[in-house]
């Protein structure tokens, strides 16, 4: 009995099954499709080839390459190779397109590469196997039970033995894998987007007749498919003055919403129906929310802003435990009102509110946000805060738009948590 051979063979099998293990790794990681592929490749290239390749099918029969990897990255042409592709017509004999119609896995040669009529989706592929210098390739579908969802490609280059019947079983295990983690990113984004169509349903639109400009941003957690508990509002009060609401429920899932939207509602009727100041609206607020709805905690700024003398406004705010407002002067002098900090909605019923008022001079910014915006793991709040006020500073003599923008672009980005921002600019 061959004992060295058994002993190879034996080998071979152990160490395909710990490249799938660390594949399967690699792609159960994360549901950002691009990084896991990333992360993918990593493990099999140059294990098991040069380089490769997915093409994703897309709607209508589109097809677009969406990632090619190198072991070797400076053999690579800078975004030259990714994008969509020419149209496949539907007789065509090119072994990408034969795959695509469900076909494969495919062993190819050198002389296979080069198999199909002169039309532009196979003179795109050929393009690809010369820059690349492939010599061997095996291209194997992406399918789940529903559908094909697209292939990979994997090949290796003249300086190195040809790709064989055994590696194409294994590049297709391989394909079978990352085709489950397409399908499962492609369900992910849409129960995404699904959940950021509802929470902006429960959004109010911004009235456009007031004096002074308002604007407003939200932005849901790139990491979760549900809906989330943070809100703003604004609206006109019966005496003429102008009701800004910033909010967060604790949680991310849609209790959280439903009670976000409760919120919502009594703090509007609330506003609307009793000239009280803001502490003693938000203890009522706290008060009937624990009757009917009790267990539910929330952040919360409730302010009322209406004109004053001299040109300037006068704003009357009570803040249950949220992040405070930031009052931006024209000039860029940029200040936190947070002296007025009482507890999140929720925790003790019996307390009171206590209010502030500031004055906003013309022209002036005041900026409500969630914590989604200054809270990083790692980073301390102090310095996100520190951040925001000098970013907002140098905004201040820009549009509204551009200031609630920028901060988003600035601060929004890497935060694992939604926000909602609400601005409002004093006439000049």
């Amino acid at each position: 009995m061959n004992t060295e051979g058994v002993d190879t063979a034996l080998e071979q099998a152990l160490e395909r099954l710990a490249l799938l293990a660390e594949a399967s790794t690699a792609l159960a990681g994360t549901l950002d499709l691009q990084k896991a592929l990333r992360r993918l490749f990593r493990v099999v290239l140059p294990r098991l080839g040069d380089w490769c390749a997915i093409d994703l099918l897309g709607d209508h029969g589109t097809v677009r390459r969406v990632v090619v990897a190198h072991h070797d990255t400076g053999l690579l042409p800078t975004g030259r190779l990714e994008g969509p592709l020419p149209p496949a017509p539907e007789d065509s004999f090119d072994p990408l397109a034969r795959v695509l119609r469900g076909v494969g896995p495919l062993l190819l040669d050198e002389a296979a590469l080069h198999t199909g009529r002169d039309e532009a989706f196979h003179t795109t592929q050929r393009e690809l196997f010369e820059e690349l210098r492939a010599h061997s390739v095996i291209i194997a579908p992406l399918r789940t039970r529903r559908q094909a969802l697209g292939a990979l490609t994997l090949a290796r280059s003249t300086s190195r033995t040809p790709l064989t019947a055994d590696d194409a079983a294994l590049v297709e295990d391989l394909a079978h894998r990352i085709a489950l983690a397409v399908d499962n990113s492609h369900l992910f984004a849409s129960v995404q987007h699904v959940a950021e169509r509802l929470q902006r349903s429960l959004l109010p639109p911004l009235p456009g007749n007031e004096p002074y400009a308002v604007a407003a941003r939200y932005v849901p957690a790139p990491t979760a498919a549900e809906v989330g508990g943070d809100w703003y509002d604004y609206f006109l009060l019966p005496d003429d003055a102008s009701a800004l609401i910033i909010g967060d429920v604790v949680g991310h899932d849609v209790q959280a919403a439903v009670t976000m939207s409760q919120l919502r509602n009594m703090l509007r009727a609330l506003a609307c129906d009793r000239r009280e100041p803001p502490g003693d609206i938000l203890r009522r607020l706290d008060l009937i929310s624990d009757t009917l709805y009790p267990g539910h905690i929330a952040s919360c700024i409730y302010a009322r802003l209406e004109a004053s003398r001299h040109g300037c406004w006068h704003l009357h705010f009570s803040n249950a435990g949220h992040p405070p407002p930031l009052l931006v002067e024209h000039d860029g002098d940029a200040r936190y009102l947070n002296d007025s900090h009482g507890l999140l909605l929720g925790v003790d019923t019996t307390q009171s509110r206590p209010d502030r008022e500031a004055i906003l001079k013309p022209a002036a910014t005041l900026l409500l946000y969630t914590d989604g915006l200054i809270e990083r793991p790692g980073e301390s709040v102090e310095d996100r805060l520190h951040h925001l006020r000098e970013e907002a500073a140098a905004l201040a003599r820009d549009s509204l738009n551009t200031f609630c923008d920028a901060d988003l672009a600035d601060l929004g980005t890497g935060s694992t948590d939604d926000i909602a921002l609400l601005a409002v600019r004093m006439p000049p």
